[in-house]
């Protein structure tokens, strides 16, 4: 039914383009997915992943030395909350990606830990404010800070430590909670979703 809803949207998205402009939209299975034609967003349909380009991304969960807080930072492309992350490029390992996304991110130095999860959900494809529409396989790890403060950069508008019943409870950007919520679990063998 989902998956439905969304094609009516895409469909809709195109044929009332001005009408669109004007408001926002989200899906039904509670990830808000904002359209102005300039905001990423995640499109949900049955196996809608084939409609991308396959990318590697890696997020970092972050907590304090007490566990209880976790750093997200807030998405330029379309102000939601996130883990810090991004693409893994061509010549670099997925750790050496993870520690260069959080330091381009946050201005933090950390070093991963470990693997917490792999997410690779084929019923969504995520659509970003150039046209672009990658299936993303995600490999979460957990972080342990080594240096820096806490600052902005091109991609994010705040960084900021959140209580992590509060973090995993807040409508974070594509299941980024389900990826706090599995650091948190601390399972010696990663979750495979």
């Amino acid at each position: 039914m989902n998956g439905i809803l969304v094609q009516f949207f895409a469909q809709y998205l195109v044929v009332y383009n001005n009408f669109v402009l004007s408001c926002s939209l989200f899906c039904s299975t509670g990830n808000k997915t904002f359209y102005n034609g300039r905001m990423t967003h995640i499109l949900y349909g049955n196996r809608i992943g084939k409609q991308g380009e396959l990318r590697l991304g890696c997020s970092a969960v972050l907590f304090d030395e007490k566990r209880e807080k976790v750093l997200l930072t807030r998405r330029t492309d379309n102000g939601m909350w996130c883990l810090p992350g991004g693409a893994t490029e061509a010549g670099e390992s997925v750790a050496e990606a993870c520690e260069r996304e959080v330091l381009e991110e946050t201005g933090l130095r950390v070093r991963v830990i470990r693997l917490t999860g792999v997410y690779s959900d084929p019923h969504n494809v995520v659509v970003y404010p150039d046209g672009n529409q990658t299936h993303t396989v995600v490999l979460n790890f957990e972080v342990e800070l080594l240096s820096g403060e806490p600052g902005l950069s091109s991609e994010t508008t705040d960084v900021d430590w959140f209580p992590v019943r509060e973090a995993v409870a807040m409508d974070l950007f594509h299941g980024h909670a389900e990826r706090v919520r599995d650091a948190l679990a601390g399972q010696e063998a990663a979750f495979i979703r």
